[in-house]
Formats: structure tokens, sequence, C-alpha cells
């Protein structure tokens, strides 16, 4: 089914919620953001879209507006570094994450331009860190002073919506989006087994071998499904991992820009492919830019499936609104 309803994507990225809003039918007209990789991939994606490559806070409402006129929808995903419990550094006071580290100050430009455009809906994705301490009243004054009265804190776990990984995010909005869990779970062999050797034969794109030293392969080889090579810090002392092997018949963790799985079964990291499915991404959806910009890109996006239950509820609230 084909909407009338027009998304403007800030932070778009490689475009993960773009993709989930144009599969449902939505027209996406403009993208934003400042990384030329993930700007490349957007174009890639997206070739009916104006794209405009700048810093958010150069920006102004009337830039888009002179573009694709007033969007309907207006979603985003502002950077996690400054509230990200993955972070040993982040700032002690969380007002501290939105109002002094510029990282964090970019979510108000984003409230920002939402200002300028008044859409009839509007979605900013991030982690739950953004919502401890003073942060979720924050941002209420920060909505209400742009005209927002009604702010909804919507966490939804990815995993819920047929993703083969685990991933829990707010999806902070003026509407109430709470898609219908689906109930049934794809493990990492569902979402990944059928693709073949990557130094074989095959025209998959993003399906090239990552390189390994024989050291490293020597230690990865030891790797039972589960366990992980390196291990890591995060906030409050959380010990995370990298160069996790997968196990084959459960989700897949949640996956970061930095983030390198060894595959369930070969002696080797997954691919770009690879991880751009266990991320929900079709294998039509093409990442630009370095083998490492391209695995940033799949970890920095909203999944696909996930991004299109959205979608769909977002749909159905613009198809009820009067008017």
């Amino acid at each position: 089914m084909k909407y009338r309803f027009k998304v403007v994507d800030l932070f778009c990225g490689a475009g993960g919620l773009s993709r989930g809003f144009k599969e449902v039918g939505f027209d996406i007209m403009l993208g934003l953001d400042n990384y030329p990789p993930a700007i490349k991939s957007f174009k890639e994606n997206f070739p009916g879209a104006k794209v405009i490559e700048a810093d958010i806070k150069e920006i102004r409402g009337e830039d888009i507006l002179s573009e694709v006129g007033e969007p309907d929808v207006v979603v985003g995903g502002p950077p996690c570094e400054a509230f990200t419990r993955t972070n040993p550094d982040r700032m002690r006071d969380p007002l501290d994450r939105l109002y002094v580290d510029p990282r964090g100050s970019l979510v108000l430009h984003f409230i920002r331009i939402i200002g300028e455009l008044n859409p009839s809906v509007f979605i900013m994705e991030n982690v739950p860190g953004i919502l401890e301490g003073g942060l979720r009243e924050a941002l209420i004054k920060e909505f209400l002073r742009i005209g927002y009265r009604e702010i909804h804190f919507n966490v939804l776990k990815a995993e819920d919506y047929l993703t083969p990984s685990h991933r829990t995010r707010v999806f902070i909005s003026n509407i109430r989006i709470k898609p219908r869990p689906q109930g049934r779970r794809i493990k990492v062999i569902e979402a990944i087994g059928d693709l073949p050797e990557p130094d074989s034969i095959h025209d998959i794109p993003n399906h090239e071998p990552v390189p390994l030293s024989r050291r490293k392969k020597r230690k990865i080889s030891r790797l039972r499904w589960g366990q992980a090579l390196i291990h890591f810090k995060g906030a409050k002392g959380k010990t995370y991992v990298n160069l996790y092997r997968l196990h084959p018949y459960r989700l897949a963790p949640t996956i970061m820009g930095s983030s390198r799985f060894i595959h369930p079964f070969s002696d080797r990291i997954i691919t770009v492919r690879e991880q751009a499915r266990l991320m929900g991404f079709p294998d039509d959806h093409i990442f630009k830019g370095g083998r490492d910009s391209q695995f940033e890109q799949v970890g920095e996006a909203v999944p696909v499936p996930l991004a299109k239950a959205i979608a769909m509820e977002v749909a159905k609230y613009l198809l009820e609104a009067p008017g």
C-alpha cells in the first residue's frame, strides 16, 4: 500500500528507520547526516530522496522546508555516546550528558528542528540511558517548549519484532507506539545460514571476507558458542564483549558500531552482509565506504523489522487522525 505521508530522517545514517518506513509505503523525502560514507549509503538506497550532508547544528528548519516542503513525519536517532552505559567516560550527572556533552546536546538540536518543522508525528530513537536521572523530565520540558504537550517514551525490544538480535531502545514520540509483539524469535542460523562462504563465488553485496591474522585465527578457533575474545568495562563497571562467537540457535547479542562477531561454524569474522541480516536489512540494502565504516553503519542503525513495526503504528495514527 502506498501512503501519501512524507518522511524526513535526521541523523539518517545508512537508513534503517527510513527503510522500515519505505517498506510500509511512506515517501522518504530527505535524509540529513554529516558522515560521508553513511550519506553515500543513504543516496544509494533512497535515490529519490533529497540529501543534506551537514552538521545539524548548522541546519534550520527552513533549509529542509525549502527542499521538500512540510513533512508529516520526522524521525531520527541522535548519537547515543553521551547516554549509553557502554561508555565508561560518560558524564556522571545525567543532565550534563544532555546540556554539557556536545554529543548529547545534539538531541536539543533535533528537538529544535522538530519545533521548526512542526510535523504531525516525530520519533527520536536512543538508548534507554537517555531516561536516567532527571533526563525524562528535562526532555518533556524541552518538547513542551516547542509546543508538544504529550510525550511518550516507547521502550521497544527489536527481538519482539522479528529481528535476529537483542536490542532495547527508546522511541520518544508525541504518539504512543506499542506494536503487538510477533511472538516468534528468529535465530542466528535462520538469518545467515543460507549465505555462502564469503570467499566463494557469489554476487551478494557487502559479503566480502574480513582479513584475520594467523595468530587471531588461532585464538578464535578455541572459542565455543557464546564465548568472546575481548572483554571491556562500560559505565558502572559492567562488562561487555567483542569478537564473540555467535550461538547458531539463539539470538545475536546487541550489535554496536564496533561489534565484530565470530561465525558459529567457521573460524572467521562474519561479513558486513551477515551482520546486516542480524539487523533485519534485506540484501538489496547497500552499504558504502570502507569495511569498518560499513560495520559502523549497520551497528548504528535501527533494525529494519522494528522500523517497519513502528511505521505501521504511525500509519494507523495518521490515517485515523482528524483532517
